[in-house]
C-alpha cells in the first residue's frame, strides 16, 4: 500500500474510533490517548491528522452529515446495510448533541438546514406536502428523528432494545413514517385549534 493510501486508511480508522469513543463516553469524557489506542495508532498520529480532539469532533460531524445525504433512493438490502452501519453515528449524535457546547449547537443547526433543503426539494418533486412554515417543519422533523436517541434509556425500555441499534431504530422509524405518510388524526380539530393561536413565535 502506498503511503498516501495508508495515510487515508489511518485517518479513517482514527475517525471511526473517535466516533465510537465519543458515542460511548461523550466528547468531554474521551481522551486522544484512548482514541489512539482504539485505532491502534499513536496519540502523535492522531494529532498529526486532526490537530486536536476538537478537530476530531469536527471530522466526526462532517462524516455524520455526509452519511445523512447518502440514504435517498435506497431500498431493501442496501438500506438495511446503511442502517446497520449507522449505529456508531446514532450513538455519537445521542451524546454529542446534548453536551452544551457550541459545536453541538452548530451541528444541530446544520442538520436542520440540510433537512429544510431536503424537504423543499421534496416539495418541488411532489414527494412532500407544502407548508407555510418550512423552518418550523424542519426543526420539528429533526427533533422527532433525534428524540429516540436523546431519550434512549426510556425509549429502549418500552421498545425492548437500544434505539441506536438497527432493529429498534427501524421499528421506531417505521412507526414514525406511518404517521408522517398516512396521518395520525382523522380530523383537523387540533390543527384548527393551534392555527388560531397567536403566531408571534414564528420566525
Amino acid at each position: 500500500m502506498c503511503s498516501a493510501q495508508a495515510d487515508l486508511t489511518a485517518r479513517a480508522r482514527i475517525r471511526d474510533a473517535a466516533l465510537a469513543r465519543f458515542g460511548a463516553d461523550g466528547v468531554a469524557g474521551a481522551s486522544v490517548r484512548a482514541i489512539a489506542a482504539d485505532a491502534g495508532v499513536s496519540a502523535a498520529l492522531v494529532v498529526h491528522h486532526f490537530g486536536s480532539k476538537e478537530g476530531l469532533r469536527q471530522a466526526c460531524d462532517e462524516h455524520v452529515l455526509a452519511a445523512m445525504d447518502g440514504g435517498d433512493g435506497m431500498e431493501g438490502e442496501a438500506l438495511a446495510r446503511v442502517l446497520a452501519a449507522a449505529t456508531p453515528a446514532r450513538r455519537y449524535l445521542a451524546r454529542s448533541l446534548v453536551d452544551g457546547s457550541g459545536a453541538a449547537t452548530a451541528l444541530f443547526d446544520r442538520i436542520v438546514e440540510r433537512t429544510e433543503r431536503w424537504l423543499a426539494e421534496g416539495e418541488t418533486d411532489g414527494r412532500v406536502r407544502p407548508t407555510e412554515d418550512p423552518r418550523a417543519r424542519a426543526v420539528v422533523y429533526v427533533a422527532w428523528q433525534l428524540a429516540p436517541l436523546l431519550l434512549g434509556e426510556q425509549v429502549g425500555r418500552l421498545l425492548g432494545g437500544d434505539p441506536a441499534e438497527p432493529a429498534t431504530a427501524t421499528r421506531g422509524a417505521r412507526a414514525g413514517l406511518e404517521m408522517l405518510t398516512g396521518g395520525l388524526f382523522t380530523d383537523d380539530h387540533w390543527l384548527r385549534a393551534f392555527t388560531g393561536l397567536d403566531g408571534s413565535g414564528r420566525r
